[in-house]
């Protein structure tokens, strides 16, 4: 099987591999006041400083948790009792849907609109503010297209128009690919990395407000509550670590990779979402016209390639994506694929891909006319 779908789970890497087996060799409970637990409670203070010294923040922000989908739910359940919620209008449901049990609760919330090129609409975003927001929150890259946000340039309205708002970012696709300016929480995620999953974390200020979703013994900066999986944030930290050590040499391979799927795609019709802007190296969004999406993800997981539509498929049925209909995408028969390169993708991968994709192409544009 050739994988192009590490946005979705990247493979379990051999740096988190080792870190995670040397670090399920320490006995104990990491809140154990024993010596064994005080040893597991060493390692795991070392992962917290090192993912700390990564991200340029202060160890105490970093708040392990089972993955990005909890982070992203504290990030907005606490300001969310503050104020208003605010969320782009392409954000992870993780984060529109707790902007949803907020507004349930009480408080308000709004999806802030984005351009045809997928991202924030600055000047929508300006009106949206006033005193009354307690949270922004702006994913640092798209967990469909790719599509980078210029969080420099939000943080400089929401500064301007709303100074009291709490600042997010879930930057479970970006993180190790983009440097997030200061003043955000960050929501990140191990097996996007190549930890295992199951471990996350939220970088948050030690005055960003927080509550917790569920009660226990108060662990996490009584946050998060439950024991402490050490062992995955070993791997997590090595993980981080390795990603930021390789940034550059491994951009420079997948925008290799992408430049020649896209090449590719092209020659059959097939067109990148949102035009020319920013996007992540390791991530190719294409949309191909006149495609039963069922069959062409059919027909290239019969030549041994893995991908994904990067939308929600339900019951054998498939939904046009929420984040291209926000980016006011309308061809009434359409498949999007994502295509996601990583650490052990290679030439051969890609050159199977270009080899597989005319035919299943051709075989989905036929069952769309059937």
């Amino acid at each position: 099987m050739i994988y192009l779908d590490y946005a979705a789970t990247a493979p379990l890497s051999d740096v988190a591999r080792t870190a995670w087996l040397e670090a399920t060799q320490v006995r104990g409970n990491a809140s154990a006041i024993h010596s064994a637990g005080r040893a597991s409670r060493s390692i795991l203070e070392d992962a917290r400083e090192k993912i700390a010294g990564l991200l340029g923040v202060d160890s105490a922000e970093v708040i392990f948790t089972s993955g990005g989908t909890e982070a992203d739910n504290l990030a907005i359940a606490g300001p969310a009792t503050k104020g208003r919620v605010l969320y782009s209008a392409i954000e992870h449901p993780a984060v529109r849907e707790a902007a949803e049990i907020a507004a349930k609760a009480g408080s308000r919330a709004g999806a802030i609109p984005v351009t045809p090129d997928g991202v924030v609409d600055l000047g929508a975003l300006r009106e949206m503010l006033d005193e009354s927001v307690g949270v922004v929150s702006v994913m640092a890259a798209n967990n469909e297209t790719g599509i980078i946000q210029s969080l420099e340039e939000i943080k400089e309205v929401v500064t301007e128009r709303a100074p009291n708002a709490r600042l997010h970012t879930d930057a479970v696709q970006a993180i190790g690919s983009v440097t997030i300016p200061g003043g955000f929480a960050i929501s990140i995620s191990g097996h996007k990395l190549g930890a295992p999953v199951g471990i996350g974390a939220l970088i948050a200020s030690r005055d960003y407000p927080l509550v917790p979703l569920e009660g226990g013994g108060g662990q996490e900066r009584k946050v998060r509550s439950g024991t402490i999986n050490v062992a995955g944030a070993v791997a997590l930290a090595a993980a981080l670590e390795d990603a930021s050590e390789h940034r550059a040499e491994r951009a420079e391979f997948q925008t290799s990779f992408s430049n020649q799927i896209v090449e590719a795609s092209g020659a059959l019709d097939g067109y990148v979402s949102g035009g020319d802007v920013p996007r992540l190296p390791h991530m190719t969004h294409v949309i191909f016209p006149g495609t039963d999406p069922e069959a062409l993800l059919l027909g290239l997981d019969m030549a041994g390639i893995a991908c994904s539509t990067g939308s929600a498929c339900s019951a054998g049925v498939y939904r046009p994506s929420a984040v291209l209909e926000a980016m006011g995408v309308e061809e009434d028969t359409y498949t999007a694929l994502r295509f996601s390169t990583g650490e052990y993708t290679t030439q051969s991968d890609i050159d199977a891909l270009v080899a597989a994709l005319p035919g299943a192409v051709s075989m989905a544009r036929k069952a769309a006319r059937a």
